[in-house]
């Protein structure tokens, strides 16, 4: 198998995985808390929804974040255990089929993980997306454009010792510009399309430059990038861009809310954004006075009602929602076989039952090519001497453990129609002993029953183990799996 492939299935990828899943119902619910923080802060100023629109932006990174945080290390906790499941079932054995396991019955604990190259993709096409923008931005500063001297410039300083604006800020006339609009955060420039300055009022085109400073006091500029990179890394959930576009419009109002109290006319600011209305489209990482959803803006201007926001971005994360929860809940595990019927000999029942779990694959070779009896004895003589801790003594702690553990898995694991000592638990049990810590929750309040096992160490696969064992269908067949499910 390639490297990719291997990457594909280890615990980090699958982490990542169901991290992306678990974002689902998380984004659903920080953009409710935003819902409904909006709505109290409906009469306050733009500034208080502004900020409530940025939290709930930074939020949703932070909890995919913390998710993949505590998903990665949990895999890794029971990958080991479940490669050794993977790989040690006895060829011929009473559980040659429980190596598939429960990757074979869920058909989501492999296939979760393809999510992981696609979104990888998917993310890489929208940064791409994001360098190409911000490159055209960069390209208006140079590529016909020049500087503006005389009135308009030192109009533009007075304003922005006014803003308490340290920085310089240049204005440039450009032919390529079809708005107002800032470009750059250190040293930002000011682009006015070619003939506007003459075409508006000075007043309104006073209020339209008091527009554009705001958004370098604000910090805007940096802040409209971060919104581009979260959009990029969580661009399938529709909460993510109902969001952002949530933080575009408030951020937009703050800028008008700034641009006429400079002006004191709203009505003028607002007769200048309908004059711009049809210069609409900067690059994205660039800040225009035409942003956000004008109309909406110029009824608020003339304190008009703003119509609410659609609801198709909350109905589309709810239809989200309700696809991750059966994802995750989607468990179809295969019935386990009966064990297979009479044997036909006490030597076939010691190699396929007694022994099947901690026999070799040479020594199994070895014992079946036996021919009489006798040396069939001997060799089961000398495969327990082998394993005495204490040679030499009439008692061999090995094997008398052994045989414990299959008579308790028969006695406290037994599955629909077969032994015990065929279950997985059972074969946990009888292979590592019992565990060091059990969590059991056995429903219904946790949805289907399961249990935890906890290993401090093994020899040979590490500490601090986990083995999951599920029961999706409640009849008592526990079945090992790959993926754990806390809830």
């Amino acid at each position: 198998m390639s490297t990719p492939a291997n990457w594909i299935h280890s615990p980090q990828a699958e982490g990542l995985a169901w991290a992306l899943v678990h974002f689902l119902w998380q984004g659903v619910l920080v953009a409710a808390l935003l819902a409904v923080t909006l709505a109290a802060f409906r009469r306050r100023p733009a500034t208080w929804r502004y900020a409530a629109a940025c939290a709930a932006l930074l939020l949703m990174p932070a909890t995919f974040a913390v998710t993949l945080a505590l998903m990665i290390p949990e895999r890794a906790r029971t990958a080991a255990l479940w490669q050794w499941w993977d790989t040690a079932a006895p060829a011929g054995g009473p559980d040659s089929g429980f190596a598939a396991g429960w990757a074979a019955g869920s058909p989501w604990a492999d296939r979760i993980v393809w999510l992981v190259p696609v979104w990888m993709a998917c993310v890489l096409v929208l940064y791409a997306r994001t360098l190409g923008g911000w490159l055209a931005a960069r390209r208006l500063r140079t590529a016909g454009a020049w500087p503006v001297e005389g009135f308009w410039q030192g109009r533009l300083h007075q304003a922005a010792a006014r803003l308490r604006i340290s920085k310089p800020v240049r204005l440039l006339e450009s032919c390529l510009a079809e708005a107002p609009v800032v470009i750059g955060y250190f040293r930002p420039v000011i682009l006015v399309p070619a003939g506007l300055l003459a075409g508006l009022p000075a007043a309104q085109m006073e209020a339209v430059l008091a527009h554009e400073l705001a958004h370098i006091r604000r910090h805007d500029y940096l802040v409209n990038l971060l919104e581009n990179l979260v959009e990029g890394l969580l661009f399938y959930h529709p909460a993510v861009w109902w969001v952002s576009a949530r933080i575009r419009a408030e951020r937009e109002n703050c800028c008008d809310d700034v641009a006429v109290a400079w002006s004191g006319d709203a009505r003028g600011y607002a007769a200048a954004l309908a004059a711009l209305e049809e210069r609409r489209w900067p690059p994205e990482p660039a800040l225009a006075a035409t942003g956000g959803r004008l109309m909406d803006r110029i009824l608020r201007l003339l304190n008009r009602e703003t119509p609410r926001p659609a609801a198709a971005p909350v109905l589309g994360a709810a239809l989200l929602l309700v696809l991750a929860a059966w994802m995750a809940f989607a468990w179809n595990p295969p019935t386990q076989t009966a064990a297979a019927g009479p044997l036909a000999s006490p030597y076939e029942k010691w190699v396929k039952e007694d022994v099947a779990y901690i026999i070799t694959a040479r020594e199994r070779k070895a014992f079946q090519a036996l021919a009489t009896g006798e040396e069939r004895e001997h060799f089961i003589q000398q495969f327990w001497q082998r394993r005495d801790p204490t040679p030499g003594t009439p008692r061999n702690e090995f094997k008398d453990e052994h045989y414990r553990r299959i008579a308790y898995a028969n006695q406290r694991f037994p599955g629909t129609n077969m032994p015990g000592w065929t279950t997985d638990r059972g074969r946990i049990y009888i292979t590592f002993g019992p565990p060091d810590e059990i969590e059991s929750h056995p429903g219904p309040s946790s949805g289907f029953p399961y249990e935890v096992w906890l290993y401090h160490w093994l020899e040979g696969l590490g500490r601090n183990l986990e083995a999951w064992f599920v029961d999706p269908e409640n009849t008592g067949d526990y079945r090992l799996t790959p993926a754990p499910r806390r809830q």
